[in-house]
């Protein structure tokens, strides 16, 4: 599994990390680690289009999502 961790960074910072991961990582599961609300949405949004299905976590305030590619 791949970490992208983008706790304290603003968005478009997130959403582009996790782009590249998931470039770099085509077939892989990718574990993002979040602070708010905002950037786990548009991680969200980003991880739906590409076809990841997603599961949330919130901890302690912050979230990490499990993107799953395609056919995985």
């Amino acid at each position: 599994m791949v970490e992208v961790d983008v706790r304290g960074f603003s968005c478009p910072i997130p959403v582009v990390r996790t782009k590249k991961a998931m470039e770099q990582n085509p077939n892989e599961v990718i574990a993002v680690l979040v602070e708010v609300e905002v950037s786990r949405e548009n991680v969200l949004r980003l991880a739906e289009s590409q076809g990841y299905s997603v599961e949330t976590e919130e901890v302690s305030g912050e979230y990490r999502l499990i993107l799953t590619p395609p056919g995985k």
